[in-house]
């Protein structure tokens, strides 16, 4: 479903330096490493929202560097994005926000588009919360609301970008699983980043650990917790004194 082949990336500095990385289709894959590591960039360049300086990313069997204007537009379309900030529109009402993809991307009627708006924040446990403005919410109902939103076109992939990021332990564990929830509901195939590892590894089917510019682990939530690789067992110690 999603295939990274030696993908490179430089800003001031190296930052992706031969990422080879696969997302069976339905499948929910934890990537995880120290900050700094490139994983945000990982996400943005599988959305086609960063362009590597080199390798190959395949997506639903069609090469992401080498699609056309159109072609990338239809391929965001079929990706739902969970952002770190939210990313909420302050002047649009929550309904609007939730709503947002679907009048940019689908050209829906209003009818549907209500009623869709609507499933979604029942889903999420924020029924009724159409009219309220964003300002006016909590941290756990921002993510909630862009949750909502990531997931209302039905796309068949889901990038979620650090989507528990700031919120206190309770929330957080909230967060994953209604992500969790979502995922198998609709069978669709979900890359997410997070450095809350302990959270994520409750909800994960497969692990990724990125490190200086490379994976240097794939395997299985019960492969992972039980890795000997060291830089593997350091991010599950939660040890920041070490040579990550």
């Amino acid at each position: 479903m999603i295939r990274l082949d030696a993908v490179t990336k430089t800003f001031e500095r190296p930052v992706l330096r031969g990422v080879n990385l696969h997302v069976p289709q339905g499948r929910l894959y934890g990537l995880i490493g120290p900050g700094g590591a490139g994983k945000s960039v990982v996400v943005k360049a599988i959305a086609g929202l960063v362009w590597p300086d080199g390798g190959e990313i395949v997506v639903r069997g069609k090469e992401v560097l080498s699609m056309t204007d159109a072609e990338l537009a239809t391929h965001r379309r079929n990706i739902g994005m969970v952002f770190q900030n939210n990313a909420l529109f302050d002047f649009m009402t929550i309904g609007e926000n939730v709503a947002f993809p679907l009048r940019r991307l689908l050209g829906i009627g209003e009818s549907e588009i209500g009623e869709r708006v609507a499933e979604r924040l029942a889903r999420v446990g924020l029924s009724g919360f159409e009219g309220r403005l964003p300002a006016g919410l909590s941290g756990g109902q921002k993510k909630r609301v862009g949750i909502a939103r990531a997931t209302i076109t039905r796309a068949p992939i889901v990038l979620c970008d650090e989507p528990a990021a700031g919120l206190d332990p309770v929330t957080s564990q909230r967060i994953f699983d209604l992500l969790r929830e979502e995922q198998q509901r609709a069978s669709s195939t979900v890359l997410m980043v997070s450095s809350d590892i302990d959270r994520l590894l409750t909800v994960t089917d497969l692990v990724g650990v990125l490190h200086q510019g490379q994976i240097v682990f794939e395997g299985t939530t019960e492969e992972t917790r039980g890795s000997d690789v060291p830089v593997v067992r350091q991010l599950l110690r939660g040890d920041n004194d070490g040579p990550l």
